[in-house]
């Protein structure tokens, strides 16, 4: 039987419609989910004992952890190549660590990052990580619109600088993002609005922003696609009289419906890395909430 060339093309065209969608699902099933902990969710313990902590975290059965602690080019006292040969013999990788980049990284006349912030990016690179995640903005740049704008083409920038490398930088909100109003946006419309998000990945920190009146399912659904990663929390009213209205608390105890959030995240959010952190633990010891939390995520399917 003869093909006419119209059916040999409309049959081509399907098979190369069918080989797209079938690559496309390959890469849904390629992207790779990270479930891990913000080592500042047992800060006295990494303090006192860095490796007999990890070593308990691996027990745990986890595989990932995010730190908050490098100083003079060391995490948690180890050189980058050190910390990173801990990591390895005990089994975790480190994809994302938290360091605060200020005015001091940019140097304005030379229109350049200062040497620390370029140690900064080298040491993340050596250590394996593939997000430099900056926690907070300084005060300074909180101030006026023009001021936090100019400050997001340094982050623009210092995304370039981490692509060289293979990473991509990212920002952490607190509260004051969403509280902060500037020109009648918040100042984190603002940070989002200013950055590239090829060049400035978000890591959606979905307790803390309760303390500055939104709900994180909101700010999901606003920003889809634009959270590579989330800190993975559940809040309660405070206890500790502080200043604060909530503390964070056992995953899927609290108010954030975390699980409802996490999921968005992963369907329509963009997020791939999920850091557990909590950081108050109304009576039971650090260690054993994360310990719990993780327990929890597995069920969740996580």
């Amino acid at each position: 039987m003869q093909t006419s060339r119209r059916d040999f093309l409309k049959k081509g065209a399907l098979a190369l419609a069918g080989t797209s969608l079938l690559s496309q699902t390959l890469l849904a099933k390629a992207k790779v989910e990270m479930t891990g902990v913000q080592l500042y969710s047992i800060r006295d313990q990494m303090k006192a004992d860095p490796l007999g902590t990890l070593k308990q975290l691996a027990s745990f059965g986890y595989k990932y952890v995010e730190h908050a602690n490098y100083v003079d080019r060391k995490f948690y006292g180890h050189s980058a190549k050190d910390f990173k040969k801990v990591l390895d013999d005990l089994g975790l990788k480190m994809p994302s660590g938290h360091t605060v980049m200020g005015k001091k990284h940019w140097d304005d006349a030379k229109k350049d990052f200062t040497d620390a912030w370029k140690y900064t990016v080298e040491d993340a690179a050596t250590a394996g990580q593939k997000y430099v995640i900056s926690p907070s903005l300084e005060e300074g740049l909180r101030n006026s619109p023009d001021d936090l704008k100019r400050f997001m083409d340094v982050f623009n920038k210092s995304g370039e600088l981490c692509q060289k490398s293979g990473m991509k930088f990212g920002y952490h909100n607190h509260d004051f993002e969403f509280s902060v109003k500037m020109d009648g946006k918040t100042m984190y419309d603002v940070i989002l609005q200013s950055t590239d998000p090829k060049l400035v990945m978000q890591q959606l920190d979905i307790g803390n922003l309760y303390n500055g009146g939104a709900k994180a399912i909101d700010i999901v659904r606003q920003y889809p696609g634009r959270f590579e990663s989330m800190h993975v929390k559940d809040e309660i009213a405070a206890t500790g009289g502080g200043h604060e209205k909530y503390e964070s608390t056992i995953l899927g105890a609290g108010i954030v419906n975390t699980k409802e959030v996490i999921d968005l995240g992963r369907k329509s959010g963009g997020t791939t890395l999920f850091i557990i952190e909590q950081e108050s633990y109304q009576g039971k010891t650090p260690l054993d909430s994360v310990k719990e939390d993780l327990a929890i995520m597995k069920k969740w399917g996580y």
